[in-house]
C-alpha cells in the first residue's frame, strides 16, 4: 500500500512539473497566436477532456509500442520502450491532464490583455523580458490552478495509466489500480482506507485551489 502511495505522489510530482514545462508555452501561443489554425491545436491539446481514458491509452500503447515507428525510435535512443514502464507512465500521464493544466494558464494569459505588455514595449522591454516580468506575474492565479489540477488530476488516473502502464508493483502500480486490486479480491478494507483517503485528498486539493487563488487575485487587484 505504501509503495503504491509513494509512487503515485512520484508521477503526480513528475508529471506537474513537465505540465509546467510544456504547458505554459502553449497556453501562451493559444492567448497570444494570431493563426487562424491555433484553435486546431486548442482542440487538440483538449482532447483528453472528452476521450474516455480507455481509448487514450489504447492509442498511446499502439503508438508507444515496440511495433510501431515511434515506438522503435524511442528504443532506438534510449534502449527500451515505454509501455509498461513508470517512463511510459509519466508520458501518459502529461497527454492525459495536459488540457487540465492549459486552459486555465490560457485563461490567464488573456485576461489581462494587451495593455500590461504594450506598457512594459513602451519601455523597451524585450519580449522575453515582457514574458517573464508581466505576464508570468499577472497569469500566476491561472498557473497555480493548473499546476494543482493536473497533480490532483495525475493522481486520480486510473483508464490510461491502466492500459499503458498495467499492473506492475514498484513499477506501474499506482493508486488507483491498487484500488481496482483490492475490489477485485475483495479487501473491502484495504480499498476503503485508499478511497476514502483520495476522497480527502480532492476535497482539501479542491478547498486549497479555491482559497489560494482567491487571495491571490485580491494581491492582484
Amino acid at each position: 500500500m505504501a509503495e503504491a502511495v509513494f509512487l503515485t505522489l512520484k508521477l503526480a510530482i513528475l508529471t506537474t512539473i513537465l505540465l509546467m514545462v510544456v504547458g505554459i508555452p502553449i497556453a501562451w501561443w493559444l492567448a497570444r497566436s494570431k493563426a487562424w489554425w491555433k484553435e486546431a491545436v486548442g482542440a487538440i491539446v483538449s482532447l483528453p477532456l472528452v476521450l474516455p481514458p480507455t481509448v487514450l491509452g489504447f492509442y498511446l500503447l499502439l503508438s508507444l509500442g515496440p511495433q510501431s515507428p515511434l515506438g522503435q525510435a524511442i528504443k532506438s535512443v534510449v534502449g527500451f520502450t515505454l509501455p509498461f514502464t513508470f517512463t511510459g507512465l509519466v508520458v501518459g500521464s502529461v497527454i492525459y491532464s495536459l488540457p487540465f493544466a492549459v486552459q486555465p494558464i490560457r485563461n490567464a494569459f488573456e485576461a489581462f490583455g494587451e495593455e500590461p505588455l504594450e506598457a512594459a514595449a513602451t519601455l523597451r522591454s524585450s519580449p522575453l523580458d515582457r514574458f517573464f516580468t508581466v505576464a508570468l506575474p499577472l497569469a500566476r492565479p491561472g498557473i497555480l490552478t493548473g499546476a494543482i489540477l493536473g497533480f490532483a488530476h495525475t493522481v486520480g488516473e486510473f483508464g490510461v495509466v491502466l492500459m499503458i502502464g498495467g499492473n506492475i508493483p514498484g513499477e506501474t502500480k499506482v493508486l488507483s489500480v491498487a484500488i481496482y486490486d483490492y475490489v477485485e479480491t475483495l479487501q473491502w478494507g484495504k480499498a476503503h482506507v485508499l478511497a476514502g483517503g483520495m476522497v480527502v485528498f480532492s476535497f482539501i486539493v479542491i478547498l486549497s485551489m479555491m482559497l489560494i487563488e482567491r487571495r491571490m487575485r485580491s494581491r492582484l487587484t
